[in-house]
């Protein structure tokens, strides 16, 4: 246990944050000197070590993504200066702006989303985590806000899934749901661009055999769930699709513009009283 204790902390180290489902897949690894089972119980087995491992210290709380509870806050404020100075850390500068094109980011579960959050903010991209099929009101609002928005750049959505014969429906459900509802003037542009056949080869990630009965897909013959994929190869193939629509030096033009509205927003707090 101690060993399987250093790998998941290595394995955190070097990685950070994962979520548990991403941990238990790198210790499922053959090569490692105690690997866990591909099963329910190793899983189990990993989480619980997770657990121990972040009470005790060892590794921090946040080096474990978790987007499947999250609280609902209300901001208070003393005055009108403290609103401005606590408002001014959330400015961001529109980093799609000379943007050819608009770009969000699916995810079929939270788990998912939770690795790629992160990138998702700093590159100023919405991120969706769909749960599966997503329900009809879901995709639906999701289309109302770009047709509100009266933007007629093409739209780029990012898909990360499984690949499984559930898993390659949800995404053609998905682009088939955001077609009806979008503007006919908005051209979608739909891309899985994770888990692929060509991915698993490559990344030798885990297969497990497809369940006996299932009557979808027939050309899938095995499964690998999305967090196989190591959480760092998965938000560097993010990253390099998100940042190849940008225009050139944009997130580091944009950063200091950030910079100087920031700064100008705490000579308006201190004006205010903050």
């Amino acid at each position: 246990m101690n060993l399987l204790d250093e790998q998941i902390i290595a394995v955190l180290h070097e990685d950070h944050p994962q979520s548990v489902r991403h941990v238990f897949y790198r210790m499922t690894d053959p090569r490692l000197p105690e690997p866990v089972e591909k099963s329910d119980r190793g899983y189990r087995h990993v989480q619980d070590r997770c657990v121990k491992l972040r009470r005790s210290g060892r590794i921090p709380y946040n080096w474990i993504a978790d987007m499947s509870r999250r609280g609902y806050f209300v901001n208070t404020f003393s005055n009108a200066g403290d609103f401005v100075r606590q408002m001014a850390g959330l400015y961001r500068a529109d980093l799609w702006r000379e943007a050819d094109f608009r770009c969000e980011v699916w995810a079929e579960s939270r788990s998912i989303a939770s690795v790629v959050h992160r990138d998702c903010v700093e590159l100023a991209v919405d991120l969706y985590p769909c749960g599966g099929f997503s329900s009809l009101s879901f995709v639906h609002e999701a289309a109302e806000t770009h047709n509100r928005l009266g933007d007629t750049r093409p739209l780029v959505v990012f898909y990360i899934g499984d690949f499984d014969p559930a898993g390659v429906l949800i995404d053609q459900s998905l682009e088939r749901e955001l077609r009806t509802h979008l503007r006919s003037d908005i051209e979608l542009d739909f891309r899985r661009i994770a888990i692929n056949e060509e991915q698993v080869a490559l990344n030798e990630l885990p297969t497990k055999p497809r369940k006996q009965g299932d009557k979808r897909s027939q050309h899938i013959t095995y499964t690998v769930e999305a967090e196989a994929m190591p959480a760092r190869v998965l938000r560097s193939i993010l990253r390099a699709e998100v940042e190849a629509l940008l225009p050139i030096g944009a997130l580091q033009v944009a950063k200091v513009a950030e910079q100087s509205e920031r700064a100008h927003l705490a000579r308006m707090a201190d004006m205010l009283g903050g």
